[in-house]
């Protein structure tokens, strides 16, 4: 069904966007226009010849808690944190601030990564980057979950600690899933909230859904996850009409950046979007 489709705007870490009273304003202004949530993007270390080298670009557990502080009902996401590159004690300390200073407002979208010079830049071999990401989800969710958690890992271990305050959402805020491979898929059905898939189509939307539909044939999926929500960042700006067909796909969220993150594109997206989909679709 379309009625319902989340509408969340990517970038303001980014660029232009990056100058602090710019922030500011933007996120003030995608609060009022409606969107439903905020999401910033992760890396750490870009190699040379990646971002325009000049573009700033905000860390990204930094530029979330200071979207939480700027505004006060929209959700905030992350699209999505490089998992393996974090040290997932304290990032499971510092999300569940996130959470308790925004009144529950948290997203945490996970992922593997994909560029060999920022992992390694950050201690991490690109082949240990899938198990990892599943250690580190587990041991968060201890932390997070359990009343005296412990957890005894390959990579990480611990026993007779405890994080105070939990997060505000129990168990823990939404866990988000992205990348386009099997065992994205597989992570998202049995440790995910939902699942979170970069620059497509309608089509390819489908086919993503429809992946996902039959690895919750194949895996189980615990029942306190409920239904799998899927987002998606299409190519460009949509109309009402192709954002109800990725409704109609089986999508549950689009999430929009500019076609550039320097000048006024932001602000025009913004604009955009608050004029001829917010209350739409």
């Amino acid at each position: 069904m379309a009625d319902g489709l989340k509408l969340a705007l990517y970038g303001l870490h980014r660029g232009s966007s990056a100058e602090p009273e710019t922030l500011a304003r933007r996120a003030r202004a995608a609060e009022e226009a409606g969107f439903e949530a905020l999401w910033v993007g992760d890396h750490i270390a870009m190699p040379v010849g990646g971002d325009p080298p000049d573009q700033p670009r905000l860390e990204a557990v930094v530029a979330v808690a200071h979207l939480a502080a700027l505004t006060t009902r929209i959700r905030l996401g992350f699209g999505v944190i490089v998992l393996p590159q974090r040290q997932p004690v304290l990032l499971a300390k510092q999300l569940s601030s996130i959470d308790f200073l925004s009144g529950g407002r948290l997203t945490v979208g996970v992922g593997v990564g994909w560029i060999e010079p920022e992992l390694r830049a950050m201690g991490v071999s690109p082949a240990e980057r899938a198990a990892r990401t599943d250690e580190y989800l587990a041991a968060m969710r201890a932390l997070w979950d359990e009343p005296v958690p412990s957890f005894d890992g390959t990579f990480v271990s611990f026993d007779g600690v405890l994080q105070r305050p939990r997060p505000v959402q129990r168990p823990h805020p939404p866990i988000i899933v992205g990348g386009h491979v099997p065992a994205a898929y597989r992570r998202a059905v049995r440790s995910g909230n939902g699942w979170y898939g970069w620059d497509l189509d309608v089509e390819a939307a489908a086919a993503a859904v429809a992946e996902l539909r039959a690895a919750q044939q194949r895996y189980d999926r615990p029942a306190e996850l409920g239904e799998l929500e899927i987002t998606i960042t299409p190519p460009d700006l949509v109309d009402v009409a192709t954002a109800r067909r990725y409704a109609e796909a089986g999508v549950h969220r689009l999430v929009f950046q500019p076609h550039t993150m320097d000048g006024t594109a932001m602000d025009e997206l913004i604009d955009t979007v608050a004029g001829t989909l917010i209350g739409r679709v």
